[in-house]
């Protein structure tokens, strides 16, 4: 027999290492000689013999390492609790313990919940991506609406909505595009739907924000965080001098933007987007049929969002983004966190035409 030690023929073949351990054990006659010949211990081949000779080849298999009894195991029925509960609303083992004990007065732990998860194939595996470098403009501003991540989100994607949904947004033309401001600090938002995409839509929703903080006493000097997108002026440095000069500069706001290439600097506001998709788009949206309808439920997700949900984030110890705001010492009215969700359609080119008649998208 080759001189070849047992645990390089158990990577090979469980069964077949045993088996062959067995035939050297009937050669030899000897516990410790065939250890030695296969470099293992003598317990090994003493526990594989007794298996053989009481099972046959059957005892050479690999056995199942469960417990018995598992005393601390979450009951069946908790579980199946659990994971109708996650059915239903998509949440993640923190948010869903917060959900369990307000509403079924189930109080699990985190961790306990992410196990339940994990055996009833419930978890999401995201892929890392790699950090270029470290998106640190929301943590240099200096307060509460120094910066604000701005965005546009197609809601019309299939990978994101599904086949259904996608469907039935085409179908009822319900609006295309929601248009997102979003506080660094507090995680306030601000949002707006429109069916086309233009430069007009653009500077309407930063006017109307920046009109809509200035009423609710905000003086800060207002710096908006876009992408290159030619709905946000694009790349031409000298369009966006022009425009801010004439449309933002009289509000003291100013357009700013992240490194091409670089949405870890508009981190905040594209993570909101995936909430917007698994809290409000996937469950609701194959309800209303008209805008008007989606509207009416785009208000309740506004309010839902600013004012009843708990957030998790760094900096926010699950406070909603209202309760934030009040904690950095804002003293004005509760209706700032509740901005109409408007369809920029149409008033968006009477707007920018009453600012300055000679633009044009």
């Amino acid at each position: 027999m080759p001189d070849l030690a047992y645990r390089e023929v158990y990577a090979m073949n469980a069964v077949e290492a045993r088996k062959r351990l067995i035939e050297t054990y009937r050669q030899t006659g000897s516990i410790r000689e065939t250890a030695r010949r296969w470099h293992t211990s003598p317990q090994v081949v003493r526990r594989w013999l007794r298996r053989f000779q009481a099972e046959g080849e059957a005892g050479l298999r690999d056995r199942s390492r469960r417990p018995h009894r598992c005393p601390r195991q979450t009951p069946p029925e908790i579980e199946a609790q659990v994971i109708q509960a996650r059915q239903a609303t998509g949440y993640g083992p923190r948010r869903l313990a917060r959900y369990l004990a307000a509403t079924q007065g189930l109080h699990l732990s985190p961790h306990t919940l992410r196990h339940i998860l994990r055996r009833a194939g419930l978890t999401r595996r995201y892929r890392r991506r790699r950090s270029l470098y470290p998106a640190c403009w929301a943590w240099a501003a200096s307060g509460p609406f120094s910066l604000l991540q701005t965005d546009v989100k197609d809601i019309l994607d299939k990978q994101a909505l599904g086949t259904a949904r996608w469907h039935h947004l085409r179908r009822h033309r319900l609006p295309r595009y929601q248009w997102t401001v979003c506080e660094t600090h507090t995680r306030l938002r601000f949002l707006a739907w429109s069916h086309r995409l233009s430069r007009s839509h653009g500077l309407a929703f930063l006017l109307l924000v920046s009109l809509w903080l200035r009423a609710h006493g905000i003086h800060t000097s207002l710096a908006f965080q876009t992408d290159w997108g030619q709905e946000f002026g694009g790349d031409n440095p000298d369009r966006l001098a022009d425009l801010e000069a004439r449309f933002l500069a009289p509000l003291d706001a100013r357009l700013v933007r992240y490194p091409p290439g670089r949405k870890q600097y508009n981190g905040r506001v594209e993570r909101s987007h995936r909430a917007d998709d698994e809290e409000f788009y996937r469950p609701y949206l194959t309800t209303v049929t008209n805008t008007r309808a989606f509207l009416r439920l785009a208000a309740r997700w506004v309010y839902f969002y600013n004012v009843v949900r708990p957030h998790l984030g760094a900096g926010m110890e699950e406070r909603t983004p209202l309760q934030a705001l009040r904690d950095s010492g804002y003293q004005g009215p509760d209706t700032i966190a509740l901005f109409p969700p408007l369809l920029l359609d149409p008033f968006a080119h009477d707007l920018i035409l009453a600012c300055d008649p000679e633009v044009g998208n």
